[in-house]
């Protein structure tokens, strides 16, 4: 071993393990010993710069090891033989090879081997020559050399500079030295001067005349200096920067409070949370503190940096250079990208330790500091979220007041659109996971919890609370009674509307949600809606008497179990239309994209996903349209910007429909177009159907397989019909839609043929929605797919046989396309593999049973008749694929006015001309020849729904209210109990918020100086709220003595606390509002006589309609609770006009942001979530003619007057 170094020895004996694993060179040499003449064999091991020896190869433990860092290696001669052995043992030490190694350190004895082969010692030698890294020494000692010599040139510069210094200072010396000498010559000389010598006193006339020149030319050269400057002041130019620098300083302002405030969340929350979290009783993990905080200290230190550079700036004014400063900090603001997408998650980490008391008291007691001025730590974690909004504003307002030419312009143009680029990516990022925490927040709600929310392409729709009615036996529908008490309670449910799922549950008196052991959760795939009872139905017709035709029905037909039907109840019939417009756009939308595969399947030569994928136009970014990263409910991009035209077109698309991108279309086209434009759009879709596909997909389409189709299939199978599927199929989805009878449509295609047959059989007679349908009833193997259609009508199954021999000739059916005709058939039977219906007939045919209402009927023996005799050839088959798109087509257009019409009533209310237009088109539509009889129903629903005035808008106006002039006198506010007034304004309150038409949230109308005319009903809202909250504070006021104004200040805040109970948070907050006037809340006296009770019950209703967080709060409530209910409408004004300042509605290429309408629609559809369900409160005139009793309320400067006189402020 080495001496004077130290080791680790079980570090020693694991690079030993290395080194007899992985050395760079192994084998076996001979070490001269301490004695001159004996040498050892070992085996020796090198490993990086160490060398091991071992006794033997298997030893496990090295026998001592070197460093060879800094050595030499070299060869050595042989030794000498001293004894006389025999002549060939010298011969065999001769031949053997010898080599020295030479350590650097002194007293190191040099390491002499040797081997039997000069290759092998060679091979040593260069071994350890590279592990003493002795060519890196030598580089070492170059650049040391190099570095003293550079350090000897400097040293020397810097002895010429303070040469060249001391000469300068002598220099400058020597310059003070001269000036002081000519300045005492200068005096000498004038004192040697003679006095009066050749000086002659000038004219004194000609010293004023001077002196008054001297005064004119001063007097014009200000006055022209003057005038300059004025008018630069009163140019546009100096006022363009005047409100440039004032941007610039409220920038700094906005900067240093951004500063500051993040100073006090790392100081004041993060580091003593961080403290806490390490004690002996920690209150929070450190998980939960990096959780909750995020990255918000490296957002301080950020704009730490940047606010110096600010300030800096602005000690160099009047030259405000910002746009390199937003160079330096643009790279560094994707940290936010972190903040944001985890933002919401953070709160509900908070909320979670919240529950924790330890904690809750810690943070109390941290949110109590006068530096937080009374502000939660929710409201710090808000802050980072409107900072780069904020910056894309500021910039916004500096370049408009920035001219052309000046010299920062395209550098803070450049610094905007980054800006922007990086919250559209941070919006794409929130945006993709909205959707998933909504999920997994109705989830958490859930106590069995529920997998398919698990699902990220489960989009949520809507949810709300309808009465599910029990099953009852026929003829029995009438015992059940909508009024009935026991029906309301037991029945009420919480329902959630997905994508693919619906969910019923039931919630527990602490607000949890359970899902019904029965029927909980319905996939939308094997449900069929019934929304009207059909004429023939007896059960129907008496539970549309009874429940006033709000029920509607969900036939569920799950392929493992027995079906079973699940009747629901509406609360109005704006409601009822709501649910089953979503519910049925979303079974539409998975089966008619289903049945598109199918059909795109069978007739062209790639599938669906292929040919969706290929069109560049549904994924690619181009002029006129622009993609985010995030799918929608069809697995296409979500579009972000689009032209007016790429918006109607994926509209009309008859490959798909998104129901969110159709929900946010008709919630925003008024922005960006005319309903007028949409109209013609779906009326030339419905007249020139093939428009609505793009080129390349119709090529994709209409490209047949005819060399798959035209071989004859040996061995039986194709991969198409061996196909299987994770799910059903779409073709094998339930249609059914009648209680009485249920038809099967088969389509099968027979191996060994080359074309398919169609085989219509009827199930039995006593059929029904409730059969469960057995492997037995199934068709034969061959079959491709089974379509559950429409059902068959009493009279067609009780046909004569006179009726019978009547049908056997050839007729035409409504129902059946051009190419669909009866023939008469040459025999009464017919081989099935001669007769063939394409996909394309079946998608005809399950189009019928996929669309709205119920189904027609189709005698059976037709169906007998048309299994027997169609046949096809390719020109038939051709037109088949024509009479898919036309049909698809019609379909579409009626979907669409469908939602229209069902979910936006007042835009036909408001414009007769459209009104005519769509009835015009839906007169046009019902006059086609071709229209299957489901299109016709559907098409005859959206006319009688368009036509009828609104019969059931029984809903109670404000107007009306007011003009009741028969109502007796109102009483006063004594006589008036807490829940009386409670809950006639909460009637009052949800009347005025109902009555706002959705396209008043649009383009920010009431924050315009028109606001009265663009937004009437949102100023009507606003003003209800100003004179409930007066009234509160004048019935307080009118009180002289102080007993009595407590009274009614705990009266009042009982009847908060009801409208809470009432889910009325906009009473809430008028009544708090008003409580929290000056006026009243500077009546100490008068607070003091309050109860301690009252006072906690008011903190607690503060705390829910706190606008702290932006709601955070109420919006949580909003979420836990069952409409009806009532919000506050200035959280979302605050919403919208957040979105409609921080984003533009067009881009600067004229293209339209559609991220921004679906922001917007996201906002409007939780507004008339609100509106749509109704209170069951009854009118009462005297307490309402109290409430709007406008005589009653005081004027603020009254008020406070009256305070004042009330309780005088004390003496200083």
């Amino acid at each position: 071993m080495q001496k004077s170094v130290r080791y680790n020895e079980g570090h020693a004996l694991y690079l030993a393990f290395l080194a007899r694993k992985e050395g760079t060179k192994r084998g076996f040499l001979s070490k001269k010993a301490a004695e001159a003449s004996r040498w050892h064999e070992k085996w020796f091991a090198l490993y990086q710069n160490v060398l091991f020896y071992f006794e033997g190869e298997q030893s496990g433990r090295p026998a001592g090891m070197y460093l060879l860092e800094g050595c030499s290696c070299e060869r050595a001669p042989a030794p000498p033989r001293a004894g006389a052995g025999p002549g060939g043992a010298r011969d065999a030490l001769d031949k053997q090879y010898y080599f020295t190694v030479l350590f650097g350190h002194e007293g190191q004895k040099p390491l002499e081997l040797r081997c039997e082969e000069e290759q092998d010692g060679k091979d040593w030698m260069e071994a350890i020559h590279q592990a003493s890294y002795a060519d890196i020494l030598i580089e070492r000692e170059v650049l040391m050399q190099k570095y003293i010599h550079l350090v000897q040139i400097v040293e020397t510069e810097k002895i010429a500079a303070n040469q060249l210094r001391h000469q300068l200072e002598d220099q400058d010396t020597e310059i003070e030295r001269l000036k002081s000498e000519i300045i005492a010559l200068n005096k000498t000389k004038e004192r040697m001067r003679p006095y009066q010598s050749n000086q002659e006193d000038e004219d004194p006339d000609i010293k004023k005349i001077k002196k008054v020149q001297s005064f004119m030319r001063g007097w014009l050269c200000r006055r022209k200096w003057k005038t300059i400057v004025q008018d630069y002041i009163c140019s546009p130019h100096a006022e363009s920067m005047r409100k440039r620098n004032q941007i610039v300083f409220t920038m700094v302002e906005a900067e240093s409070e951004y500063v500051h405030q993040l100073y006090i969340l790392v100081n004041g929350f993060l580091r003593p949370l961080r403290m806490a979290a390490s004690s002996k009783k920690p209150p929070i993990s450190h998980d939960d503190v990096s959780s909750i905080f995020l990255n918000s200290e490296t957002i301080m230190f950020l704009h730490e940096i940047f606010h110096q550079g600010l300030k800096a700036r602005i000690a160099n004014w009047p030259t405000l250079i910002l746009a390199d400063l937003f160079d330096i900090l643009l790279p560094m603001l994707n940290i936010y990208q972190e903040f944001v997408r985890n933002h919401q998650y953070s709160l509900q980490v908070l909320a979670n330790c919240k529950q924790n008391r330890d904690f809750d008291k810690l943070l109390k007691q941290y949110e109590a500091n006068p530096a937080c001025e009374g502000r939660m730590l929710e409201t710090f974690l808000t802050y980072p979220m409107f900072q780069i909004p904020r910056y894309i504003i500021t910039l916004h307002e500096l370049l408009a007041h920035t001219p052309h030419e000046h010299v920062e312009r395209k550098s803070l143009e450049f610094a905007k659109s980054k800006l922007e680029e990086l919250s559209r990516i941070m919006h794409d990022e929130v945006s993709d996971t909205e959707n998933i925490r909504k999920n997994l927040a109705i989830e958490r709600m859930i106590v069995e919890g529920c997998d398919i929310l698990l699902d990220t392409s489960q989009t949520f729709i809507r949810q709300g609370s309808l009465i599910q009615v029990p099953s009852v036996e026929k003829g029995k529908l009438s015992k059940v009674r909508l009024g009935s008490l026991s029906l309301k309670k037991e029945g009420e449910r919480q329902c959630f509307l997905f994508t693919k799922h619906f969910l019923i549950c039931t919630r527990s008196s602490g607000g949890k949600l359970h899902l019904l052991k029965t029927g909980g959760v319905l996939s939308l795939i094997e449900c069929t809606l019934i929304e009207e009872p059909d004429a023939g139905d007896d059960d129907s017709k008496g539970s549309g008497h009874v429940f006033g035709h709000l029920d509607f029905k969900i036939v569920v037909e799950p392929p493992d179990a027995a079906a079973f039907t699940v009747v629901l109840l509406a609360p109005s019939r704006q409601e009822k239309a709501a649910w089953t417009s979503d519910i049925s756009q979303c079974v539409d939308n998975i089966r008619c994209n289903g049945l598109m595969t199918i059909v795109f399947e069978e007739n062209s030569k790639v599938t669906v996903p292929h040919m969706i994928k290929s069109d560049a136009r549904l994924h690619k970014d181009d002029t006129d349209i622009c993609f985010s990263k995030t799918l929608n409910s069809c697995k296409v991009p979500q579009i972000r910007y689009a032209s007016v035209e790429r918006l109607l077109e994926r509209l009309t698309d008859l490959r798909f429909l998104s129901i969110d991108f159709l929900n946010t279309f008709l919630h925003t086209y008024r922005i960006f177009t005319t309903a007028a434009v949409v109209l013609a759009k779906l009326s030339d879709i419905y007249k020139r159907p093939f428009t609505s596909i793009p080129v390349r997909s119709l090529e994709l389409f209409f490209a047949t397989s005819q060399n798959n189709r035209s071989e004859h299939l040996v061995d039986g199978k194709t991969p198409r019909l061996c196909r299987k599927f994770s799910s059903p199929p779409p073709l094998a989805v339930s249609r059914t839609s009648s209680p009485v009878r249920a038809r099967k449509l088969s389509l099968t295609s027979p191996l060994n043929s080359r074309i398919g047959a169609l085989d219509l059989s009827t199930s039995p007679a006593s059929s029904s929605p409730t059969t469960t349908h057995s492997p037995a009833a199934s068709p034969p193997p061959h079959t491709a797919a089974v379509l559950e259609s429409a059902a068959v009508d009493r009279a067609g199954g009780e046909s004569s046989p006179a009726a019978d021999a009547t049908e056997l000739s050839p007729c035409r059916s409504p129902s059946t396309p051009r190419h669909l005709r009866y023939r008469q058939p040459g025999g009464q039977a017919a081989d099935s593999s001669h007769c063939s219906v394409s996909p394309a007939s079946a998608f005809a045919i399950a189009t019928a049973a996929a669309g709205h209402g119920s189904p027609p009927a189709v005698p059976q023996l037709l169906q007998k008749r048309l299994a027997q005799t169609l046949r096809f050839n390719n020109t038939e088959r051709i037109c088949d694929k024509e009479f898919i798109i036309r049909r698809t087509a019609t379909n579409r257009v009626l979907n669409v006015l469908r939602h229209w019409v069902s979910k936006h009533a007042q835009d036909f209310e408001l414009n007769n001309e459209l009104k005519m237009n769509v009835l015009n088109l839906l007169e046009e539509v019902l006059r086609d020849p071709d229209l299957l009889p489901q299109e016709r129903k559907a098409t005859a629903n959206i006319l009688r729904a368009l036509s009828q005035d609104d019969q059931d808008d029984i809903h109670l106006k404000l107007e009306d209210i007011i003009q009741l002039t028969d109502c007796p006198k109102a009483e006063c506010f004594e006589t008036l109990s807490a829940m009386e007034l409670a809950e006639q304004i909460t009637l009052l309150d949800h009347i005025v918020f109902r009555s706002i038409p959705y396209e008043e949230f649009l383009g920010q109308g009431w924050m315009k100086l028109d606001k009265n005319e663009k937004t009437p009903y949102i100023m009507k809202t606003s003003q209800h709220f100003n004179d409930m909250s007066n009234l509160v504070a004048s019935q307080i006021m009118n009180y002289t003595d102080v007993s009595s104004r407590a009274n009614a200040i705990e009266k009042w805040v009982a009847v908060a606390d009801i409208c809470r109970c009432l889910h009325n948070y906009n009473g809430v907050l008028e009544i708090t509002s008003a409580l929290n006037r000056s006026a009243i809340y500077r009546l100490k006296k008068t607070w003091a006589k309050v109860s301690k009770q009252t006072k906690a019950l008011m903190d607690k209703l503060q705390k829910t309609v706190s606008s702290e967080g932006r709601f955070k709060n109420l919006r949580e409530t909003l979420k836990n609770c069952n409409p009806p209910t009532v919000p506050y409408l200035g959280m979302y004004l605050t919403d919208l006009a957040f979105i409609e300042e921080g984003t533009p509605n067009f881009t600067e290429e004229g293209l339209v942001n559609f991220s921004k309408m679906r922001m917007i629609s996201h906002i409007v559809r939780e507004i008339r979530q609100f509106q749509q369900t109704s209170y069951r409160i009854d009118h009462q005139p005297k307490v309402t003619q109290y409430l709007l009793d406008k005589a009653l309320i005081i004027d603020e400067d009254t008020l406070y007057e009256l305070s004042l006189k009330i309780e005088p402020r004390l003496p200083a």
